[in-house]
């Protein structure tokens, strides 16, 4: 079969390699349909992921059809599924408390062992999810959103609360789109113009970071009290610790990106506003699911959110210039089955 594998940082190579062929038991064999390219992705061409052994086959995000199922699964071979890329033990604290979106132990796949950019791949049958009622693509983008759905829901934010979303890239739109699907008041922040510009379409408040006083401007756009939540999706240290000023008293601070650094906040303005600061990681079965709904009602402009497109054969030289280019880039999407 056909794979693109990421042989060291910054060399991508589009190769043949056996088929996985029959799964064992409790494993599903997948011909993969679409594989979405993700900020991980391009972080591991860069050889900037902290947890990853090279030479990798990347891709978490990604939808197709079942050739082969090994397991009672409540699936059959040629259903149209995706797949919940967390590979989780089971066992640990976390697992048994319903939250392997953060166990112990987890593998992603296309991280910490081989993904979707191939034509084939064998996944956990348990990880498999029915994508009835969306399109192969639509199927390929629940991954990213679910991050996003997972954030609001562990924010616990409910209607009518003012939310502020820094960064405009596709997580941070994710988040945005399912905190206003929370009826909750979204601004979005960022400091690239066309970004904010693809926010303001879908119909967002806008703050544009790169002008003026943040503080001031949103001193003005909350009555001087800040905003009730607060998320921060850019992935940028110095933006995650000026984000704590931005939040009201009896406000709610989330990190959905996570950096390697230490990220540090004056206690005395954390204390006296008595807000609560929360991770998010990855997403739930329930996260999946509450995007899967969101599409097939038509909530989420996935139209717009896939901005490109291309094949296996092509992506080594794509990425390599999406990685360096991103003017008009939200998403972008591998047609595998056209690689030839």
């Amino acid at each position: 079969m056909k794979v693109v594998r990421c042989a060291e940082p910054g060399k991508l190579v589009f190769e043949e390699q056996q088929a996985p062929g029959s799964p064992p038991e409790g494993w599903a064999l997948v011909n993969v349909a679409y594989v979405g390219i993700c900020g991980t992705d391009y972080h591991i061409f860069e050889g900037r992921h902290p947890y990853l052994a090279y030479p990798r086959v990347m891709g978490h995000e990604f939808s197709g059809t079942i050739a082969a199922i090994n397991a009672p699964a409540g699936l059959s071979v040629g259903q149209q599924v995706l797949i919940n890329p967390y590979l989780a033990c089971g066992n640990c604290s976390a697992c048994r408390h319903g939250k392997p979106n953060c166990c112990i132990a987890i593998e992603v796949l296309g991280v910490h062992r081989d993904g979707a950019m191939s034509e084939q791949i064998l996944v956990p049958a348990q990880n498999l999810i029915s994508a009835v009622g969306l399109s192969p693509v639509e199927a390929a983008t629940v991954e990213f959103l679910a991050i996003g759905a997972h954030a609001v829901r562990r924010s616990m934010a409910g209607p009518g609360n003012r939310t502020l979303v820094i960064g405009a890239g596709p997580i941070g739109l994710g988040v945005a789109l399912f905190a206003r699907i929370a009826r909750q008041n979204v601004t979005v922040m960022d400091v690239d113009a066309e970004r904010l510009a693809f926010a303001a379409k879908q119909g967002f408040l806008v703050i544009d970071g790169s002008k003026g006083s943040i503080i001031e401007t949103i001193a003005e756009r909350t009555a001087k009290t800040g905003f009730d939540v607060v998320f921060d999706a850019t992935g940028n240290s110095r933006s995650m610790q000026s984000a704590f000023a931005y939040v009201a008293h009896g406000g709610v601070m989330v990190m959905v990106s996570v950096v390697q650094d230490d990220i540090t906040f004056s206690d005395p303005e954390f204390h006296k506003r008595e807000m609560m600061l929360i991770g998010s990681r990855n997403a739930t079965q329930a996260d999946f699911q509450h995007v899967i709904a969101s599409i097939r009602d038509g909530k989420i402009p996935i139209d717009q959110l896939v901005t490109h497109r291309t094949t296996l054969r092509d992506s080594p030289r794509d990425i390599a210039i999406w990685a360096l280019q991103k003017s008009g880039l939200i998403k972008a999407v591998i047609d595998v089955a056209a690689s030839g």
